[in-house]
C-alpha cells in the first residue's frame, strides 16, 4: 500500500499563476488545491489538512506574510512563500512571520519543485497511532485492562495484588519480552537472584490460572535469554 500524494494549497491572486502551478505540480504527482486570496484559504484551511501551503505574498487584502504570522499562531503546517520582491527585507519579513523558504518571482518551476520536496523531506514522520485493546483474549480467559480482572465466561478469576501487578507490566508490553531484572524492579522489589526467582514462582502461579495446559505455555511465554512475554490471541 502506498503513501497517499503530499496535498499542497496554493493561494495566489493572478489566475494565470494559480492555474500553471496547479497544473505542474500535479503533473509530478502532487494533489493541490488552489485559492484566490486569503479569506478564501481560511475557508478551505478550516476543513482541510495539507501537507504544504504555497503562497503569494502580494495579494488583494490579507497579505501573505499577514496571512502566514495569523496561521502560525495555530497551524503547524510548512509554508513557502511566492513573491515578487526578491529584496532581504521582505524575505526577512517572510521567515519572521513563520515561513519556511521564501521564492521570489520570476523562478524556474524545478526550482519551486525542488523547494517543496526539500520542505517536504525535513518534516517529521507521524508518530504510529497504536490503539491499546481493552481485552486481551487468551484462550479459555480474558482479561479486562481498565478493570485489571480476569474473566473466565462470566465468572472473575481472583488475582493476588502480586499477579495484578504483573498483567499490568505484560498489558504495556504486549508480544514484547520483559526481562526478570525489570519484572523485579517494577514489582518494587530490590533486586537480587532471590527476588529473579520469586518472580519465576508468581509466573508459575498466574500461568495456572491463564493457561490451559501451564506447562507448556501459550500465553505467557518464556523466551530464552531475554525474560517473559504475553502474546494474545
Amino acid at each position: 500500500m502506498t503513501d497517499p500524494a503530499p496535498h499542497l494549497l496554493i493561494v495566489d491572486d493572478d489566475e494565470r499563476i494559480r492555474d500553471l502551478l496547479r497544473k505542474f505540480l500535479a503533473r509530478n504527482g502532487f494533489l493541490v488545491s488552489v485559492a484566490r486570496d486569503a479569506a478564501h484559504a481560511r475557508r478551505i484551511l478550516s476543513g482541510l489538512e495539507f501537507d504544504l501551503i504555497i503562497l503569494d505574498v502580494m495579494m488583494p487584502g490579507q497579505s501573505g506574510v499577514e496571512l502566514t504570522r495569523a496561521l502560525r499562531a495555530t497551524l503547524a503546517t510548512p509554508i513557502l512563500l511566492l513573491t515578487a520582491k526578491g529584496e532581504t527585507d521582505d524575505r526577512i519579513a517572510g521567515l519572521e512571520a513563520g515561513a519556511d523558504d521564501y521564492l521570489p518571482k520570476p523562478f524556474e518551476p524545478r526550482e519551486l519543485l525542488l523547494r517543496i520536496n526539500a520542505i517536504l523531506r525535513r518534516m517529521p514522520e507521524p508518530e504510529p497511532t497504536t490503539v491499546m485493546p481493552k481485552i486481551l483474549n487468551l484462550g479459555p480467559v480474558r482479561y479486562d485492562i481498565e478493570r485489571a480482572e480476569l474473566l473466565r465466561g462470566e465468572e472473575i478469576v481472583r488475582l493476588t495484588a502480586t499477579e495484578s501487578q504483573l498483567m499490568r507490566i505484560f498489558a504495556e508490553n504486549l508480544r514484547e519480552p520483559v526481562s526478570r531484572t525489570k519484572l523485579v524492579e517494577d514489582l518494587g522489589r530490590d533486586r537480587g537472584q532471590a527476588q529473579e526467582r520469586a518472580v519465576d514462582v508468581q509466573i508459575t502461579r498466574l500461568r495456572r490460572k491463564i493457561e490451559a495446559d501451564p506447562k507448556q505455555p501459550r500465553y505467557l511465554q518464556t523466551v530464552r535469554g531475554e525474560g517473559y512475554m504475553l502474546a494474545p490471541d
